[in-house]
């Protein structure tokens, strides 16, 4: 799992102001758990199915490590491809039995198994990840009814203004009647409450709850009423343009990210050489890129530019490139992926907080995996979440950089209304 954010501690407490220690769960260890599974009938891989440019996994994992609220997040899965996108995302990973990889396998048979394995986890909080418009508040809010007013399982809900009536079988000559109105006095929407519908975005329970009773819902129960807005669910692939519309518009898309990369031949250069008289080579570097790179440097995003080992002129050039765009410049080799991710580890980052720029297929998998990535308009890479208008070495990376920035101020909107405090949370 990811470190955890400012202000807080791996061993599941919070600093009060004065330096000691308050405990979040009470001692009780919390854990999120999306259930995976790589057979989809409906959508082939549709757990690790790009949606709004981001694996569909990875909106409600950065929901869930963004809430602060876990101890530990887990994806179970039978799948490898769906394992290393899930770790990629900052989850743990366990791996399921065949046993409960089946068709008519249930939910809680899938998480009774997970909680005999790991015996240390007392709440489970099994997310859908077909929910995609998860925020880190809803979890918050809703655990809160466990931690602190103590029900045994919370489940979130969504309130519809449907009349429902009763199914005729077709060839009866029985008639329909309704269930939840009266014909004769049909209330307008604003004099109608409306009912409480699961949403199937999250199920809370205790362990006990789970391994004693079999099932997700019973002891106190609570519910945490979403709102329609948020309560999105993707079954068919009907269901896919409409949940990236919604996504685009109510989707949570984190604390926008800290660290970015950027290849230099290509993206910040044109690619081209120029060779003067005196026998000296020389590339041109956009005024309006440079100025993009102060611009994300000035909201304390590190920039690190990226070289080939196999470019000599770039290697000479290095210094300059430091002096002049105040970057760290990095050399890697042909495929970029293990160089770019030890650097995250050094930094204890996660994909979801960082940006790439690249121009190569070599990069696709860095582009895929990235929270945020970008080619420029004249590189046909299809990983890329986000694709200039303009070209390499023409202000792509200046572009980008306003893309990026933008997308950060996006998130800090959302955290305030949200109402999820940085610091101190």
């Amino acid at each position: 799992m990811a470190a955890r954010k400012r202000g807080t501690h791996e061993d599941g407490h919070l600093q009060d102001g004065t330096g000691s220690k308050v405990s979040r769960t009470g001692g009780r260890h919390v854990a999120a758990l999306v259930l995976a599974r790589g057979g989809s009938k409906g959508i082939p891989l549709k757990n690790i199915k790009l949606l709004a440019g981001v694996p569909l996994i990875g909106w409600v994992l950065r929901a869930a490590l963004d809430s602060e609220m876990f101890d530990s997040v887990w994806v179970s899965t039978d799948d490898d491809e769906i394992e290393k996108v899930a770790k990629c995302w900052g989850a743990k990973v366990h791996r399921r039995s065949p046993e409960v990889s089946k068709d008519i396998t249930s939910s809680v048979e899938t998480i009774q198994e997970f909680l005999r394995k790991n015996p240390e986890v007392d709440i489970v909080c099994h997310i859908q990840a077909t929910s995609p418009c998860l925020h880190p508040s809803h979890l918050q809010e809703a655990l809160k009814k466990i931690l602190e007013d103590g029900f045994d399982s919370v489940f979130s809900v969504v309130r519809r203004h449907q009349f429902r009536w009763k199914e005729v079988k077709k060839g009866s000559n029985e008639c329909t009647t309704p269930f939840n109105i009266d014909p004769r006095r049909r209330p307008r929407r604003q004099d109608w409450d409306g009912e409480l519908y699961e949403n199937g975005s999250f199920y809370i329970s205790s362990k006990e709850l789970i391994m004693k009773e079999g099932s997700s819902q019973g002891g106190k129960v609570a519910y945490y009423e979403m709102e329609a807005e948020h309560s999105v669910d993707i079954d068919v692939d009907i269901d896919w343009p409409v949940a990236e519309q919604r996504i685009l518009r109510y989707g949570y898309f984190g604390r926008g990210v800290s660290l970015m990369f950027c290849k230099v031949s290509g993206c910040l250069t044109d690619g081209r050489v120029l060779l003067s008289i005196n026998g000296q080579d020389m590339v041109s570097v956009h005024s309006k890129d440079l100025a993009g790179i102060k611009k994300l440097q000035k909201d304390d995003v590190e920039v690190v530019l990226l070289t080939s080992r196999d470019d000599a002129v770039t290697e000479s050039l290095t210094t300059k490139l430091k002096t002049l765009t105040g970057c760290e410049v990095m050399a890697v080799g042909e495929e970029p992926l293990q160089e770019v991710q030890a650097v995250m580890e050094k930094k204890k980052l996660d994909w979801k907080d960082v940006a790439y720029m690249g121009n190569d297929p070599t990069d696709a998998r860095c582009l895929s995996l990235a929270g945020l990535s970008a080619v420029p308009a004249d590189v046909p890479v299809e990983a890329a979440k986000y694709t200039c208008l303009l070209g390499g070495g023409a202000g792509a990376v200046g572009e980008f950089a306003e893309h990026v920035l933008l997308q950060k101020e996006t998130a800090k909107c959302q955290m305030k209304q949200d109402r999820i405090d940085r610091l101190n949370f």
